[in-house]
């Protein structure tokens, strides 16, 4: 929603401080112009990235339009659903986390917590790390770097789409450019013919550099930001439930591991200590 309020106002304020110094809107309307750069800088999309990459990149704009879906409230489900996952490994054994981490989807903890259950790349990483440590294929001084390593791996892929749309915004003044000297060509090609024709032409190369420098500084640099920001925050969401579940296969007590998890989050989103103990103390499980 932001990306659309912040386009909009961009696009208003541009627009219409031409309008109010005396510009007319129609002139800026030059179809051609939006052909060169929309399609050379497309092709350039195409040229420098993989397929995997280009449609990461539109699945993370889409993204954008809805923002981070990690609100306060998405925490203090996260938190407390792994409080209740680790008091029952506390209580009954770790093989007793089997049926919840198998099938996260018809798990009685996890059903309790709907907006983390719909975060499937979140359920997937937590179970996928409480799995080798139930299955006993690693030492639990060991889990840190196998989900470090899975945590890299994940920001070393969000990087790419982030870096094509970079180099497409910095590109983008320069196909300006490009356009602009396109229009050049074609002004002087008539130079003999009518002055407002001439000026015609003039004024369509000009639109070239304009929406160029626009295109890149107004909207793909923002964008490339935002969906920075937008994996950032996805990443400490993987890392909360990273730094939990090492500190609990460790050997620390289920408060204590999630209040690793709590200290290790943003200011935004993070609940106080008392917070944190009123949440998980309604919080119980059935002896084994």
């Amino acid at each position: 929603m932001f990306v659309i309020i912040g386009s909009l106002i961009v696009t208003v304020s541009v627009i219409g401080g031409f309008m109010i110094a005396g510009g007319k809107v129609g002139a800026l309307w030059q179809f051609s112009e939006f052909v060169v750069i929309g399609g050379a800088a497309f092709g350039g999309m195409v040229t420098m990235a993989p397929k995997k990459v280009l449609i990461d990149l539109f699945k993370k704009m889409l993204l954008t339009l809805k923002g981070a879906p990690f609100s306060r409230v998405a925490y203090e489900e996260l938190l407390k659903a792994l409080y209740e996952l680790f008091l029952i490994g506390r209580r009954n054994g770790m093989i007793a986390l089997e049926e919840h981490v198998s099938n996260p989807e018809s798990s009685s903890i996890f059903s309790k917590y709907p907006t983390f259950l719909k975060n499937h790349h979140a359920v997937e990483f937590l179970c996928g790390g409480l799995k080798p440590i139930i299955d006993g294929k690693i030492k639990p001084d060991q889990l840190k770097v196998l989900l470090e390593t899975e945590m890299a791996k994940a920001e070393e892929e969000d990087h790419a789409p982030i870096m094509v749309l970079n180099k497409t915004s910095d590109a983008m003044p320069g196909f300006g450019i490009v356009a602009a000297v396109l229009g050049i060509i074609i002004t002087m090609a008539s130079i003999g013919g009518p002055p407002d024709e001439i000026g015609h032409h003039v004024a369509a190369a000009l639109v070239g550099t304009f929406l160029g420098i626009l295109i890149s500084y107004g909207f793909l640099g923002p964008l490339a930001t935002n969906i920075e920001l937008l994996c950032h925050a996805h990443h400490a969401y993987n890392k909360a439930i990273a730094l939990a579940v090492v500190g609990f296969a460790n050997g620390m007590a289920p408060i204590m591991a999630v209040e690793v998890a709590r200290r290790g989050l943003d200011s935004d989103v993070k609940p106080t200590a008392d917070e944190l103990e009123a949440m998980t103390k309604g919080v119980s499980v059935p002896a084994k």
